[in-house]
């Protein structure tokens, strides 16, 4: 999983994009954060901030990249980015629909200057369809896709707003896939190619648990499916503190060990019943059961076989020792932590460069890796071409 010969010239800002590619640079590909002249990312003044006044979340996602100041709607700009396109292999962008057109930096025009070019759009909607062009955000593109109606407890409850950024993480995470998989199709000799990357279509297709029944004319409702809480062993539970436990024990042989354990063996030939009395007095017993200690009381008498598990704050869950002993989250000596790339293996770089670039900070370097003199870089900078 070396990336270490790959540039990417990533014209995202904010959370989907540059999540994309912090994973693809942790990967060690050259990533080259093309911002423009003005305020840039604005995630650079998003709070809270670092200790040395950058947003905490474009510190967490611009590690190791560098940054190239451009005014793409002057020619001048346009000019110096058609230049970078030629070395590069891979252009990332996030506008909505119709802008890269625009700035004449689509796909069909960048592909005059490097025919193997993997050009990858990621957007809210998607490049067609009725919604192409409507401005949105995570809370938008997951209440279309479905996963919104689905967070509440059943239909007498609001749907609740998730905690995370399912829509713009999933979405970021299918595009690092179709980068990804574009370069290996270009290996294999099938050429430089466009992929087009939604937001709602990467949320839609998680609900593959409930899409079926949604496909053949049913409607799954929160509650009432196995995985939203149908079931009681399936379900979060209360603790006496307060707080909350995970139980999952969907297999029987789970449902066993936890019964043998919480000595209620009586409970276990309920397990998979579907009469709403049954369904209903396990329920009780179980609450009262997990509410009899607390959540970390529970956790230390319990084994591995029980299908349990805590409900951590996210203060907890990064100082959770699984997440500590994957190496997960980062501390280095010289920059903030930072959660860092998800998966362990056997070539994937065991350092990081943790730097953060300044706005612009690279254009310089960058503009004479592809031929600019002291004199042009000059020029365009007089000409508010560059920063």
């Amino acid at each position: 999983m070396r990336l270490d010969s790959v540039r990417i010239l990533d014209l995202s800002r904010l959370l989907p994009g540059p999540y994309a590619t912090q994973l693809l640079a942790d990967a060690g590909a050259d990533v080259v954060k093309v911002e423009d002249t003005d305020a840039g990312d604005y995630a650079r003044y998003s709070q809270p901030t670092t200790e040395r006044g950058v947003g905490g979340l474009f510190d967490g996602v611009n590690r190791g990249k560098r940054s190239v100041g451009l005014d793409l709607k002057s020619e001048g700009g346009r000019e110096a980015f058609y230049r970078l396109v030629a070395e590069a292999d891979v252009v990332f962008e996030q506008f909505r629909p119709g802008v890269a057109e625009r700035l004449e930096i689509d796909y069909e025009t960048l592909r005059e200057y490097n025919e193997e070019l993997v050009y990858c759009s990621l957007s809210g909607y998607g490049g067609t369809g009725p919604y192409a062009e409507r401005a949105g955000h995570d809370l938008n593109y997951v209440g279309v896709a479905g996963l919104l109606d689905m967070t509440r407890e059943d239909e007498e409850m609001a749907p609740q707003i998730p905690g995370y950024q399912i829509g713009d993480l999933g979405g970021g995470l299918f595009a690092a896939f179709s980068i990804v998989g574009g370069l290996l199709s270009r290996e294999l000799g099938n050429g430089g190619e466009y992929v087009d990357v939604a937001m709602t279509d990467v949320v839609a297709s998680f609900s593959q648990a409930v899409a079926h029944d949604a496909l053949t004319g049913g409607d799954p409702r929160p509650g009432e499916t196995t995985l939203t809480g149908a079931v009681p062993w399936y379900d979060v539970y209360e603790t006496a503190d307060g707080r909350y436990v995970t139980f999952a024990a969907l297999e029987p042989k789970f449902w066993q060990a936890f019964c043998e354990e919480t000595d209620r063996e009586d409970l276990v030939d309920l397990h998979g019943t579907d009469d709403p009395a049954e369904l209903e007095a396990v329920r009780e017993e179980l609450e009262a059961l997990f509410a009899s200690r607390s959540r970390d009381a529970w956790l230390d008498e319990l084994s591995d076989e029980t299908m349990t598990g805590p409900v951590c704050t996210p203060a907890e869950a990064v100082e959770h020792p699984q997440l500590e002993a994957r190496g997960l989250v980062e501390r280095p000596d010289d920059a903030p932590p930072r959660v860092g790339f998800p998966a362990v293996g056997s070539n994937v770089p065991e350092s990081h460069d943790e730097s953060v670039p300044d706005h612009g900070e690279h254009t310089d370097d960058l503009l004479a890796e592809v031929g600019y003199d002291e004199g042009e870089l000059a020029a365009l900078r007089d000409a508010g071409s560059i920063l």
